[in-house]
């Protein structure tokens, strides 16, 4: 990114994994690349409100590690055991409110350093409403917030003038799109959800486990649905490896906010891969060369559903072929590797092309 961009920071929503957000604004900060608006769901919601309402980088790290469960999350034994099935949700609102209202304050969006847009979700209506845009910035930026952080059956919705709102991740995770109707050349969009990390054992974890893999699932495919048609502004989409990490976990607090950092530090030294003036689409993009196993192959059809229109076949021995090997992948390109059964299916970094020589004399 060169300096000087108006750039828009889109931070997403993950659980505690969120925290690798803190490291990501550190690290444009060191380059004196400030963002000149942000848009957030969820605990990208709270770091960036919390960035925006004057608390520095430095404060926001030791808050970040210093977290103990019981700051977040507390059961609602009380709501459980007397409304049973009609209790709101899993964990009670006061500890997490209590946190927001220490880090973002009693202020207003106006109030705020730099504009924020806090994406949430009518629970009744199922409007988007994207806080701290022009007509909706008077409401205080801690209540846009909780409601952003209401994730559904873990946390009850919360209310802002008379409605009822919850978490806009449900919707959209990653809220890019609100990003033009701001002022912007340049979205940097930052996602620490699940991806398609692998995970172990789920279905015996319980069900707040097996809930929150399914709405990590559910948002994964919402996005890339998404990406795969961006076309302005230019996004540049960073990943931080947080994704083998629960939703809800305690255990890697510092690591989340430094593994933010060094991912941040890393796209920012790759200076090719950003768009430039004019460009369209989401990057980094890179070359890769698809191969099928035909060993492995079964003939299944997956990567005909799931692939690009026309990019596998079936031969005459029920196989699948690549039409064509050679391809510039976005973040989302290869989404089918993962869907077929037999993991058949691979791609590799292409070779760098090689000029050809030019005689002298």
């Amino acid at each position: 990114m060169k300096p000087g961009t108006r750039y828009t920071l889109v931070l997403g929503g993950g659980g505690m994994k969120g925290l690798a957000h803190i490291g990501v604004l550190q690290a444009l900060l060191e380059r004196g690349l400030r963002p000149a608006q942000i848009v957030a769901s969820s605990v990208g919601a709270l770091v960036g409100a919390a960035w925006a309402a004057g608390r520095s980088i430095p404060e926001l790290r030791d808050r970040a590690v210093s977290l103990r469960r019981k700051d977040v999350f507390v059961v609602a034994h009380a709501d459980m055991a007397f409304k049973r099935m009609r209790s709101p949700a899993l964990f009670r609102r006061e500890p997490l409110a209590a946190l927001i209202q220490s880090l973002v304050g009693d202020g207003t969006f106006q109030d705020l350093m730099l504009p924020t847009v806090v994406n949430t979700v009518d629970i009744n209506s199922g409007m988007q409403v994207f806080w701290g845009l022009p007509g909706v910035d008077e409401v205080q930026v801690a209540d846009a917030v909780m409601a952003s952080c209401a994730l559904p059956g873990y946390l009850p919705p919360h209310e802002i003038r008379g409605r009822f709102y919850i978490d806009g991740a449900t919707v959209d995770n990653l809220p890019f799109g609100a990003a033009r109707a701001l002022d912007t050349e340049l979205i940097l969009a930052v996602d620490v959800s699940a991806s398609s990390a692998l995970r172990a054992d789920t279905q015996d974890d319980g069900f707040a486990a097996v809930f929150a893999r399914a709405t990590e699932l559910a948002m994964q495919t919402q996005l890339e649905v998404r990406l795969r048609t961006w076309t302005l502004p230019p996004v540049y989409y960073l990943h931080p490896r947080v994704e083998h990490i629960s939703m809800f976990s305690f255990d890697h607090l510092r690591e989340m906010v430094e593994e933010g950092y060094r991912s941040t530090k890393a796209a920012l030294e790759r200076e090719a891969e950003w768009p430039a003036a004019g460009d369209e689409g989401v990057f980094p993009r890179r070359r890769v060369v698809v191969r099928v196993e035909r060993d492995r192959c079964i003939g299944c059809g997956a990567c005909l559903v799931f692939g690009p229109p026309g990019m596998f076949v079936l031969d005459a021995q029920g196989k699948a072929v690549v039409t064509t090997p050679d391809q510039e992948w976005g973040p989302t390109g290869g989404v089918f590797i993962r869907n077929c059964p037999t993991y058949a299916i691979s791609a590799r970094p292409a070779a760098p092309a090689v000029e050809p020589l030019r005689r002298s004399g």
